[in-house]
């Protein structure tokens, strides 16, 4: 899947202002804006959350022209984000810590078995190169897990020095621990029982070790890390009308 690079910050479905304050752009949604008619943000996030601005109007009113309510995890942040459900709009205004250059995948499923969705994204200096996205009506964290890191391994060239980060420490035994022992005693294990989700682990384990300069690794799940938050809102977009 290809898709054309995109600008962190800009982005078709977005209103751009300018900040009062600082004379900078910022970008709001089109839903937040609907939810206050005849209202024109004058303030930008950073600006609002330093200190100046008033509350945000009622719905339905034309209150003060301030920026409405936004979370704002900024570097350093140590605030969880699990189960927010924030857009990934959301999360591009909202994040800013974490690896800037790396595919980052991530899965998620209500219920286990339950529906679930998965998302990958490859950046390189805060850029989206690529991004996927899907879904399953009854599936598993883990299956979604796997078919995320097939993705995000899909999207690099055999040649490719990178790093692809998933916030599963299993996968990461599985992939580029594990698997190698099974595939060497016919996808058997040691001890009694079968590998679940075998035909994910296979393909997820071939195309890791077609890619040698690929690094897989952990990284730290619902903890502000921006493309990694990106990866989530991806994996959950099933869920809401604006993914």
């Amino acid at each position: 899947m290809e898709i054309a690079a995109v600008r962190v910050g800009l982005h078709p479905d977005l209103s751009v202002f300018t900040c009062d304050t600082c004379g900078r752009s910022f970008d709001v949604r089109p839903d937040v804006l609907d939810r206050y008619p005849g209202w024109t943000p004058r303030q930008c996030l950073d600006c609002k959350n330093s200190g100046g601005g008033s509350p945000p109007p009622k719905l339905g009113s034309t209150g003060p022209d301030v920026t409405p309510p936004r979370p704002n995890y900024g570097k350093g942040s140590s605030i969880r984000t699990k189960g927010r459900d924030l857009t990934t709009s959301e999360v591009l205004a909202s994040f800013t810590d974490g690896p800037v250059t790396g595919v980052f995948t991530d899965g998620a499923s209500e219920g286990n078995p339950g529906p679930g969705g998965w998302g990958a994204v490859y950046v390189v200096d805060d850029e989206i190169k690529d991004q996927a996205h899907g879904s399953e009506p009854h599936t598993t964290n883990n299956r979604m897990e796997l078919t995320a890191l097939i993705h995000g391994l899909q999207m690099l060239p055999a040649d490719s020095e990178a790093t692809v980060y998933t916030d599963s420490q299993l996968i990461v035994n599985i992939v580029s621990k594990w698997a190698d022992g099974w595939k060497a005693r016919g996808w058997t294990k040691k001890s009694s029982g079968p590998i679940a989700n075998l035909e994910l682990v296979k393909e997820a384990h071939a195309l890791y070790k077609q890619r040698s300069g690929v690094r897989l690794e952990w990284i730290k799940a619902h903890n502000g890390y921006r493309w990694n938050e990106y990866a989530d809102a991806l994996a959950t977009a099933y869920r809401r009308e604006v993914f």
